[in-house]
């Protein structure tokens, strides 16, 4: 199993000063560049000690919000590719459906693998609602856009003998010739996030890895759709590297210190989706059966325990975190028991994106956090025999 250490690079000043909106129209007047300034120095110093301690990176963009401070990940991906060793940079994600110019992403993805001498993996992302009133884009259309987006990427990415051009709905380009191509071929390799069933078949058609987030024990039915759809292509069932799941981690030599550490992890789903109403499902961002999904609370922030009690993320208690695989608490031996159990429900998952870090924990705490687990968790994990996957639900 692969570990790829994940913060939001949050901005927790103005989390106690958000007058009932963090994303889109919250004044960056509460943003003191200063403290902005060490803040980010310290995200990249946890990085790079993620990069010592043998995990890989994940990187992600948001917009216009303090929970997030990244809304250019291409230059966190820069400085990393350069500043780290041997950590895979996983960027997801790039919200190609939102962007205007997808040859500046093919320029800018195909760089950061030169630099980092091929360690970029690419995830494009549909993106979260709450980025198209500072996109300028229409939530409408908006799956058409990335996915004719993400063809031209792959093409640029792809075409070496000469320059062509391109023609299609949304974007219109008369000469394409990226430089530098990328060092990994024939491209990075491609992830994408979804809580679809929908999506997770044309995932699964593509052979991209899936990552979900935050789904619980609705996980292993998105991964056995995601299986039907990799398997209609004529290929075997898919290894474990196929799949992905962000969770948050708290460990700590005693259980009573790890709970205290999980609900400062636990502050991330606290605060996430602390919006103002008219962003949070702007009309055409989500289709009809999503829609009613959502209703029906199958969804984030809704998700389930293992026997089917309902939580909601953002007021649960850090057991029924537990419960429900959205936190993985505990001393080194139960975090890995916690993360094995999920393992096997979901039938093979060989990617681990671990929320290690969120607003509320210092640094200290966050590299006792990571290297705790470093140590004592992450080498059985490493050891552990993926269970054999089907396409049949447990």
């Amino acid at each position: 199993m692969r570990v790829y250490q994940f913060t939001e690079q949050p901005y927790p000043d103005a989390w106690r000063d958000h007058g009932g909106s963090l994303r889109v129209n919250l004044p960056n007047r509460k943003c003191d560049p200063t403290i902005a300034a060490d803040l980010f120095h310290r995200y990249y110093d946890e990085w790079l000690l993620a990069d010592e301690l043998g995990f890989d990176i994940m990187l992600n963009e948001h917009h216009q919000t303090a929970t997030c401070m990244s809304s250019t990940v291409i230059v966190g991906l820069s400085i990393l590719a350069r500043q780290t060793k041997r950590a895979r940079l996983l960027v997801l994600g790039y919200p190609i459906g939102h962007r205007q110019d997808p040859l500046r992403v093919a320029e800018e993805l195909a760089t950061v693998d030169v630099v980092s001498r091929g360690r970029l993996d690419m995830g494009f992302i549909k993106g979260v609602p709450y980025e198209f009133p500072s996109s300028n884009q229409n939530p409408v259309g908006v799956m058409d856009r990335f996915w004719e987006a993400h063809d031209f990427i792959v093409k640029a990415m792809t075409s070496h003998d000469q320059p062509f051009n391109w023609e299609s709905e949304h974007f219109h380009y008369r000469h394409v010739n990226i430089w530098p191509r990328p060092w990994q071929q024939p491209h990075p390799p491609i992830w994408s996030t979804t809580g679809s069933k929908n999506n997770a078949r044309v995932l699964g058609e593509r052979g991209y890895v899936i990552a979900t987030l935050g789904t619980g024990y609705n996980t292993r039915a998105l991964y056995d759709v995601y299986r039907e759809g990799y398997m209609s292509k004529g290929r075997p069932a898919p290894a474990a590297d196929r799949f992905a799941y962000l969770g948050l981690v708290a460990v700590a030599s005693n259980e009573r210190e790890a709970r205290e550490r999980g609900e400062r992890v636990a502050s991330y789903l606290r605060s996430a989706a602390i919006v103002f109403l008219p962003f949070r499902n702007p009309p055409g961002f989500l289709s009809a059966a999503d829609n009613a999904r959502l209703m029906r609370g199958e969804t984030p922030p809704r998700s389930y325990t293992k026997d089917r009690r309902v939580i909601d993320m953002r007021s649960a208690s850090v057991q029924e975190l537990i419960d429900a695989a959205i936190l993985f608490c505990g001393t080194p031996t139960q975090v890995y028991e916690q993360m094995v159990d999920f393992c096997e429900y979901c039938g093979g998952m060989g990617n681990l994106l671990m929320m290690g870090h969120a607003g509320a924990m210092s640094h200290a705490d966050t590299v006792e956090n990571l290297t705790l687990f470093a140590n004592e968790v992450f080498p059985r994990l490493k050891q552990y025999k993926q269970p054999s996957a089907t396409a049949t639900a447990a």
